[in-house]
């Protein structure tokens, strides 16, 4: 299974990353460890969203389209959103 998941800084509200994985714990690790570049800084890291996919490039182009396009993007917001409030 891959994922897509998007994390929610606990120390800066309006800070949020997506990503994709195999490995959702071990990935939530790295980024709360400073292992990823962009999200050390503003760690530490809450999951508030994770979608599952059979197949590694269904999850690399939803991730995408989440990151690349403002109406989908929108549209997740829109359905998470108590998630990003908390």
């Amino acid at each position: 299974m891959y994922y897509v998941y998007i994390l929610k800084s606990k120390k800066y509200n309006d800070k949020i990353y997506i990503g994709y994985t195999n490995n959702v714990v071990r990935r939530i690790e790295e980024h709360n460890s400073g292992k990823s570049c962009f999200t050390k800084r503003y760690m530490p890291w809450k999951i508030i969203y994770l979608e599952g996919y059979a197949n590694q490039i269904d999850a690399q182009e939803r991730e995408v389209q989440i990151k690349h396009f403002g109406k989908v993007y929108k549209q997740l917001k829109r359905r998470i959103e108590r998630s990003l409030q908390s």
